[in-house]
């Protein structure tokens, strides 16, 4: 089996602060976050929810689209966050167990 990579973003709240990462383990690194094992950014901010990832299958393009991910605007990641999660439901129920 190919090892996976995942793009991410993280929301503090329904329209909250965001947060964009990358990892080959999405769960583990979600749980990370939740746990708030690093101190950074998104234990700062309480950014713990999983509201959008996708799925590459190297790291090279996983990287690059994080990389594009952050240089967009806010109005924009919003946007790609409400066409695929309306209700910005933490996804971390799909993928955590």
């Amino acid at each position: 089996m190919e090892k996976q990579f995942y793009v991410y973003i993280l929301a503090s709240r329904y329209n909250g602060t965001l947060y964009t990462g990358v990892t080959s383990d999405l769960p583990k690194r979600i749980s990370e976050h939740k746990n708030e094992i690093y101190e950074g950014f998104t234990k700062e901010h309480n950014v713990k929810m999983l509201v959008y990832y996708e799925v590459h299958d190297d790291a090279e393009n996983a990287i690059h689209r994080e990389k594009r991910l952050k240089k967009y605007k806010r109005d924009w990641k919003i946007k790609l966050i409400k066409e695929r999660n309306p209700q910005w439901k933490d996804l971390c129920d799909e993928i955590c167990s």
